[in-house]
């Protein structure tokens, strides 16, 4: 077989960071020569000029491709792309419960492609938002902050379900999609399990139920994660008060948020703010 005759590449598994690794290119170096790997991919050129081997078949990569690679296939780049991404992890960090990751609804996009290549497109005018979801992941993966892990994990689900917005088989499973739009849109506000669940008409147990079986988290635990994301966006990117973070994050209560903040990350905003603030020790 064809894949037996070239090198896999293992993820490169590292305790104490999260499993998820991120690339920016052209800084970061294309792995030279033809190669399968053991983890799942995704490869967005933002600015192309690319060209690419994948299973035999070549490609020229243009501006907005976005590749979804699966395990074993085989991948040659001849030229890195002049600014794009690259994303991998292995398929059990998103699994869950799954028997299989091919069965997960946010991994189905890569189910495809022990037989075809998964190339997908992202319009012009929807470029620069996935930049930032790069962007914002890269920044979790390399703090290497306090809770880490978890809001890379956050992170990375976002970023699946944009993707698999864009497969052609995204009508297969649009509830998590439906979810996700209710908490992207209205986490700044007050907003509970019963509000979602109304809004995706389910009942808050049925929903939760389902969540969780399919995420490994619940309704609830999305809305906390969404909201901490953008509490330590705000907390980076600007000089606000703790206490208007707090509000722009949907909670009215600046202690509530700073205790919510503590045991997510075990520092406390203030603390996550200052120079070094958060970030681990070595070993």
């Amino acid at each position: 077989m064809r894949r037996s005759s070239v090198p896999v590449v293992g993820f490169p598994h590292q305790p104490g960071h999260p499993s998820i690794m991120v690339a920016r290119f052209p800084g970061h170096p294309v792995h030279a020569g033809s190669h399968a790997h053991d983890f799942l991919v995704l490869f967005y050129a933002h600015r192309a000029g690319a060209r690419a081997t994948i299973d035999g078949r070549q490609w020229t990569v243009s501006d907005g491709d976005l590749f979804v690679l699966a395990p074993g296939q085989v991948v040659a780049f001849a030229v890195a792309p002049v600014d794009g991404w690259a994303v991998w992890f292995p398929a059990e960090l998103v699994r869950s419960h799954h028997p299989s990751w091919r069965a997960h609804p946010l991994l189905f996009p890569f189910a495809g492609g022990s037989d075809r290549t998964q190339r997908l497109h992202i319009p012009d005018t929807d470029r620069d938002s996935w930049v930032r979801r790069f962007t914002d992941l890269d920044t979790e993966v390399s703090a290497r902050r306090d809770g880490a892990a978890q809001a890379a994990l956050a992170h990375l689900t976002l970023l699946l379900v944009a993707t698999a917005r864009l497969s052609p088989r995204s009508a297969g499973d649009p509830l998590l999609a439906a979810v996700f739009d209710v908490i992207e849109q209205r986490f700044p506000q007050t907003l509970s399990l019963a509000d979602v669940a109304a809004a995706v008409a389910l009942t808050p147990g049925h929903l939760t139920t389902v969540v969780r079986r399919r995420t490994g988290r619940t309704v609830q635990q999305w809305i906390t994660l969404r909201r901490l994301q953008e509490g330590r966006r705000l907390l980076t990117e600007t000089d606000l008060p703790v206490a208007a973070v707090a509000r722009r994050c949907g909670y009215p209560d600046a202690s509530y948020f700073t205790k919510r903040f503590r045991a997510e990350h075990g520092v406390t905003p203030a603390q996550w703010r200052a120079p070094g603030g958060g970030a681990r020790s070595p070993g």
